[in-house]
């Protein structure tokens, strides 16, 4: 039996080396979205951020109006409320000016229309 084992162990050995010199064999993942901007649910860019902000905002809403002694349904109201309307306002904005769309509106602002001399 103990020569049986040896004989496998062996072959496998072989297996991995080729003249004498072990081969180690590695898989390397390729980042294929280097260029591509992030995307999470539809929303890109910024626009998570600001959703991420809004709910944030919403979770301190809540813990501010159950400090002060509102009923805790009447602050799941209106924390739902907030945070719907806040969804909706930045999916809007994402949908209307895109990945740069709002950046490029802010720039476009705060270029005078005329200079005076």
């Amino acid at each position: 039996m103990e020569g049986h084992a040896g004989v496998a162990a062996k072959a496998r050995e072989t297996n991995q080396t080729i003249k004498g010199k072990k081969i180690m064999s590695s898989v390397y993942q390729i980042n294929k979205a280097v260029g591509r901007p992030v995307v999470f649910r539809g929303l890109v860019a910024q626009y998570i951020w600001w959703l991420a902000m809004a709910l944030v905002g919403c979770l301190l809403l809540f813990a501010l109006l159950y400090l002060f002694g509102l009923g805790l349904f009447v602050c799941i109201g209106v924390v739902f409320v907030a945070a719907g309307f806040s969804i909706w306002k930045v999916y809007r904005l994402n949908k209307t000016f895109g990945e740069h769309g709002m950046m490029k509106k802010m720039a476009q602002r705060a270029i005078p229309k005329w200079i005076k001399a």
